[in-house]
């Protein structure tokens, strides 16, 4: 199994499985070793009443992002980064793309005054290559 094939489902939690699995790979951590820390926030998601407000006794937060890298390059203190369910397309034209809510965009904002940097991604390629980026040279 490769990433692109984890995209195929065409799902936001496909798209986000690709990235860590990208990210786990032996050539790509021999690269970056520091993608070792990069991690999910599981905010989202179908969750029971019960489970639910446990998980907000515990501190889960609407509009907090899904993903987390705490590593400072290019004068930031980390990225955190939004996935999104990808858009319309060719292959899948009546998939509807995911939208950043106002609490999303309120804390992207946030992290963005606070010296992070907040991308909102709707592909695998697009959180690959953002984080190609922001370890590049």
């Amino acid at each position: 199994m490769t990433p692109e094939d984890l995209t195929k489902s065409g799902t936001e939690s496909g798209h986000q499985r690709a990235l860590f699995m990208w990210s786990s790979l032996y050539e790509i951590r021999a690269k970056w070793p520091e993608l070792k820390w990069l991690y999910a926030i599981p905010n989202g998601g179908q969750r029971s009443g019960s489970q639910g407000a446990t998980l907000k006794a515990e501190g889960v937060k609407s509009g907090i992002s899904d993903i987390c890298f705490p590593c400072a390059r290019k004068g930031y203190h980390g990225l955190y980064i939004e996935m999104k369910k990808p858009g319309n397309d060719q292959v899948t034209p009546k998939i509807k793309p995911g939208k950043e809510s106002d609490e999303q965009i309120a804390f992207g904002v946030f992290l963005v005054e606070q010296g992070y940097l907040y991308r909102c991604c709707w592909t695998y390629d697009e959180a690959r290559e953002t984080l190609e980026w922001y370890l590049g040279e």
